[in-house]
């Protein structure tokens, strides 16, 4: 586990409660140092701070992912969702808002490495030119490679799995993220950035569908939007514009990042976006070594 964090108050935290967990953790404190960690021992996940002095946190993200897939669960202080979206597009797979619960934070971890580890051995899948097979975690798109994060990976498993099936953005969190819990807005982005490798014309998508009033269907069929009968009765727009199912807004603009549920609200102090703002763990407490070390 490499955390990557210029505030020593924040990375101490993080680093205590993940050891108390049981991982192996190793630190940084800038983007340089935290590529340079990377490449002599590979880590099995990464916690990276978005606002890093020289150079800032998605591009540190950018050229981890560059060098091979490693998870990355980016902490930002930023109020503005632009640049947290951000985080998810350059391969974030999951970002948590300071200040936020270390437990929540040990969480997040915990649900991404579970995702990352290799599926339940099973058939390759495929359809209309895709295939995915989960044992090797290779997709591909009429023989061509497709260079997908690791939530793009199991989303487009997914939708393989259940052709023709409507699914909610809950529902998609819940199966695909494995949380109860979170931001919506994580799968619009998902999807839009899915759509981005897999359909011919993202604009207007032939494969993945917009369901209005529900969220997504996979259509291996591939049916032209405008042919389909399947536009927004009151708006008239065609299920390709890819606006946000049940709201009508863009995207881009889909609801407040950073304002999921805190599973442990109350239960811990919040570590803040820097040094002093926020409770700090009680003074003295060491970190437990119990469990197996998991790097």
């Amino acid at each position: 586990m490499l955390v990557v964090d210029d505030d020593p108050t924040v990375a101490e935290v993080v680093t205590g409660y993940l050891e108390r967990a049981g991982y192996a953790v190793d630190g940084a404190a800038d983007g340089p140092a935290a590529l340079a960690r990377a490449v002599a021992h590979r880590p099995d996940l990464v916690v990276l701070d978005l606002m890093l002095p020289g150079m800032d946190g998605l591009e540190v993200c950018r050229r981890l992912r560059e060098s091979g897939p490693v998870p990355v669960v980016m902490l930002t202080a930023r109020g503005d969702e632009d640049d947290r979206i951000l985080g998810l597009e350059v391969g974030a797979d999951d970002y948590v808002t300071k200040p936020f619960s270390p437990r929540e934070l040990v969480l997040r971890v915990e649900s991404v490495l579970r995702r990352a580890r290799p599926a339940v051995p099973r058939g390759p899948l495929g359809a209309a030119g895709l295939t995915v097979d989960a044992t090797a975690r290779r997709a591909a798109k009429n023989g061509t490679d497709l260079a997908l994060t690791l939530r793009e990976f199991d989303l487009l498993a997914f939708f393989l799995r259940h052709p023709g099936r409507a699914f909610g953005r809950e529902e998609l969190m819940r199966e695909v993220w494995g949380w109860d819990f979170g931001d919506l807005s994580t799968v619009t982005v998902h999807v839009r950035r899915l759509r981005g490798k897999i359909e011919d014309d993202p604009a207007s998508p032939r494969l993945i569908r917009t369901v209005w009033g529900v969220g997504y269907r996979f259509d291996p069929a591939g049916e032209d939007p405008k042919d389909a009968g399947n536009a927004n009765p009151r708006t008239g727009a065609s299920p390709g514009t890819d606006m946000n199912p049940g709201t009508g807004a863009s995207p881009g603009t889909d609801m407040k990042l950073g304002t999921g549920a805190n599973p442990a609200a109350g239960a811990d102090p919040a570590v803040g976006a820097k040094a002093g703002e926020g409770a700090e763990p009680a003074a003295g407490t060491k970190p437990a070594e119990h469990g197996k070390e998991r790097g």
